[in-house]
């Protein structure tokens, strides 16, 4: 506000001032006219103007205070608002505090009464308890004069009889719960199983790392090996493949881990052949074409079966690997026939269950990809699989899937749930898979083994090439109510110690037969087995 006025009596003064440059500019033109009377004129106009300008400015002085004036208040006023309705919030929120704080208190009063009832209450029960241990005792002094029994003793024959009694109705509330829950889940797991795996049939080829190239004559053996060897060893170094020309006859053998290569050298094989004509140069023409030719037929798998499965945005690497699978084999299982059936069954549980169909599609497509480069890579197909996903950008739920259906992580989404159910039941279905003569032998050995390593087996035999195991053992030794139990331990033992693919059903067998002989009568009795 002081330099509002400080201001306008500035401008005061200034007005005054012009005044005066005014007046003597009216003298000077005064002095230079040699006319009193124009000159009185001109100085009486000079005052009038003047005048006029002094009370203008006075006016805008004051207009412009007046104004100033008004917006000081205006803000003076909405401070004043503000700081009341802070005042206020201050004034409730001190109440509060007070309410609050008085509830402290009552409700530390009604807890020290609370816990002055529970030191009562602990008090009289350790009364009762010593109660309790006399009377104990005293019983018991009773029962070993009545039964001359010492309390270990009486202790030990009591207990196995709560073991007897506890493993009798545990066994029966196994089975009724394994019967209850079984019903239950038979009918939803029934209908979306089956739904899911209808129609999903495919053909699977031996998983080998040879593969044979028929031969018109014997007469292509020496163009083959070419003149000391050239040939052989310019094929062999142009396809990375080994060739081996044997005793076979009209035929020769390709032999190499990496099955894209073995394709390149199988059909680069198979044109020189045709063309008759095996030297240097059109070793590497043919390779060439091969090479151009397999690309293409990857390309042409990996853009069907996305076009298939309805998936797009997928990274062209991704797209690339997911072709290399056309040529790889697990088990005898192709593993993009198998990806393919892995991504339609996650997609048709996924809608079953309401999740996301594709996300689900593409999960189970791209969980095994790591199989497409592990034959050229150090690590697992599942650690490869993970960093080529992560690389290309691939979903999170996409690579937890990668890492969990082989328990290398724990699944973020139930979609990676269905993707592992899906892998299981692609690949132990009935005619999926094959294993190697030693593989199947050993598991087959290591199933009996712990079948007869439990006490009361007399023998155990695997069959259905080891997806059931049947035990039988010694009626004397193990009765009906531990039969379930048996049963019980040998599958927990087999989930723990072995690594199969699907389900094992563990069979146990008790059959006892008693024969009594009279004149003219003969009871025969026969318990069935129990799985």
């Amino acid at each position: 506000m002081e330099n509002t006025i400080g201001i306008g009596m500035f401008l005061f003064y200034l007005s005054i001032a012009a005044v005066g440059v005014i007046i003597g500019l009216a003298v000077y033109h005064l002095r230079q006219m040699r006319t009193k009377q124009q000159a009185k004129t001109i100085l009486d106009e000079a005052r009038r103007e003047a005048e006029k300008m002094k009370k203008e400015l006075n006016f805008e002085f004051r207009k412009e205070i007046q104004e100033k004036r008004l917006r000081f208040q205006s803000e003076l006023k909405k401070k004043e608002d503000k700081f009341t309705r802070l005042e206020s919030q201050i004034i409730q929120r001190e109440k509060e505090i007070r309410r609050e704080s008085n509830q402290v208190q009552i409700n530390n009063v009604r807890l020290e009464g609370r816990e002055k009832k529970i030191a009562e209450q602990e008090e009289l029960i350790q009364q009762k308890m010593k109660q309790a241990e006399r009377t104990v005792e005293d019983q018991n002094k009773i029962l070993e004069q009545v039964s001359n029994l010492g309390i270990e003793e009486a202790k030990k024959q009591l207990l196995n009889n709560l073991e007897n009694r506890v493993k009798s109705e545990a066994a029966q509330m196994v089975n009724d719960i394994k019967n209850e829950a079984r019903e239950r889940a038979n009918r939803d797991a029934k209908e979306i199983i089956a739904t899911a795996i209808e129609n999903l049939a495919y053909e699977f080829t031996m998983e080998s790392t040879l593969s044979t190239v028929e031969l018109p004559n014997e007469r292509f053996k020496g163009m083959i090996i070419g003149k000391e060897g050239r040939n052989i060893k310019a094929f062999e170094e142009v396809t990375g493949v080994k060739v081996i020309v044997d005793d076979t006859p009209e035929l020769v053998v390709l032999s190499g881990y990496d099955p894209v290569a073995r394709e390149i050298a199988r059909i680069a094989m198979t044109q020189l052949i045709k063309g008759r004509n095996i030297h240097q140069k059109t070793i590497q023409q043919a390779v060439q074409k091969a090479t151009s030719e397999v690309r293409r037929s990857m390309q042409v798998a990996a853009e069907e079966t996305l076009r298939e499965l309805k998936l797009s945005s997928v990274h062209p690497l991704m797209r690339e690997n997911l072709g290399r699978l056309l040529y790889r084999y697990s088990y005898g299982q192709n593993m993009l026939q198998h990806s393919k059936e892995v991504a339609y069954l996650s997609g048709a549980l996924a809608a079953e269950l309401g999740f996301n169909v594709k996300l689900a599609r593409r999960a189970g497509l791209f969980h095994d990809i790591g199989k497409a480069i592990s034959n050229n890579s150090e690590g697992s197909h599942v650690t490869l699989g993970v960093e080529l996903a992560t690389k290309c950008n691939e979903h999170e739920v996409v690579i937890n899937a990668i890492l969990a259906h082989h328990e290398e992580a724990e699944p973020i989404s139930p979609i990676s749930v269905l993707v592992t159910a899906a892998d299981k039941i692609s690949g132990s279905r009935p005619g999926a898979r094959r294993d190697s003569l030693e593989a199947y032998t050993k598991r087959i050995t290591k199933l009996e083994e712990i079948g007869n390593s439990f006490e009361g087996v007399t023998n155990t035999y695997a069959i259905s090439a080891g997806r059931e195991v049947r035990v039988i053992v010694e009626p004397e030794k193990i009765s009906d109510d531990k039969v379930e139990i048996l049963s019980s331990d040998i599958a927990s033992k087999i989930k723990e110690t072995m690594e199969y693919p699907g389900q094992i059903k563990v069979c146990v067998i008790r059959r006892t037969i008693t024969s009594r002989y009279t004149d003219d009568y003969e009871e025969t009795m026969e318990l069935d087995e129990k799985s």
